[in-house]
């Protein structure tokens, strides 16, 4: 059985109950007035840093692990990242399958000044409006869940939105897909998302086939300080953790650990 089917199924549902109770208008409204007010953190220039960046992420569970925390207060979460030296956020904000919410992505943004990724199965315009509004400063845009002209069009939105779009791939038709619409952020998750099934190879064989001046996100299997020097020297820009981190005793003691050496990986 495909993984992703049934979240994307119920994905669909959702925003379409969405669409129901808070109008596309109003959603426009909001993040309209938002970009007026200037409050945009710049989430490409975080990565885009020299050394290796940490998108640290706060994960409630997951498919594949079960309940991973949800003894702590999220402020606490993404305040430890913050402190721990995390260069950005990422909230998760699917409800059925990783217990997230928009009140999350809301509330982090309020208890930390760091830039945050909406992750989500963004898969409707409406999302990305709604994402501007809830105070994402970018979305995850996941290859396999789309087709190519939907991921054309999202991408376009979420730029004109002032967001931006973190493009997730898992092989290399999917890479092609990435780099034909020009995205400045791609992500190689090592987890396919149709088995659940991480293999860590897989960013170092992709990463080599991405442009210069692409920056590059690796996704899922990744914890260990050694493990992220070898990322930083095959040229991988930034690393997203969330189960690692978020099952640690110490959340800013082991987000810190990870740039506590002399390697080129880097916690800002």
């Amino acid at each position: 059985m495909n993984a992703l089917h049934p979240i994307i199924a119920r994905t669909r549902a959702d925003v379409a109950e969405r669409r129901l109770d808070v109008p596309l208008a109003a959603l426009e409204r909001a993040a309209a007035a938002r970009r007026a007010s200037g409050d945009r953190r710049d989430f490409a220039r975080a990565l885009a840093e020299p050394g290796l960046s940490i998108i640290a992420e706060h994960k409630r569970r997951s498919p594949s692990a079960g309940v991973i925390r949800e003894d702590l207060a999220l402020e606490d979460v993404v305040g430890a990242y913050e402190r721990g030296g995390a260069a950005a956020l990422s909230v998760l904000t699917e409800p059925h399958s990783f217990g997230g919410s928009l009140a999350d992505l809301r509330a982090a943004r309020a208890a930390a000044s760091l830039p945050i990724l909406r992750k989500d199965f963004v898969l409707d315009p409406y999302q990305v409006v709604e994402s501007a509004a809830a105070g994402a400063d970018a979305i995850l845009l996941i290859v396999a869940a789309l087709d190519p002209p939907r991921l054309r069009e999202l991408h376009e939105q979420a730029h004109a939105l002032g967001l931006a779009a973190l493009v997730e791939v898992h092989d290399e038709r999917e890479l092609e897909q990435a780099v034909a619409v020009r995205a400045p952020l791609i992500g190689i998750n090592n987890r396919d998302l149709t088995t659940l099934v991480v293999d860590t190879r897989r960013t170092f064989e992709l990463a080599p086939r991405l442009l210069d001046g692409t920056t590059v996100v690796a996704e899922s299997g990744f914890s260990r300080p050694q493990e992220l020097d070898e990322l930083a020297h095959a040229g991988v820009d930034a690393v997203l953790i969330g189960e690692a981190l978020m099952r640690a005793p110490e959340i800013e003691a082991a987000c810190r650990s990870l740039s506590a050496r002399s390697g080129t990986a880097r916690v800002i």
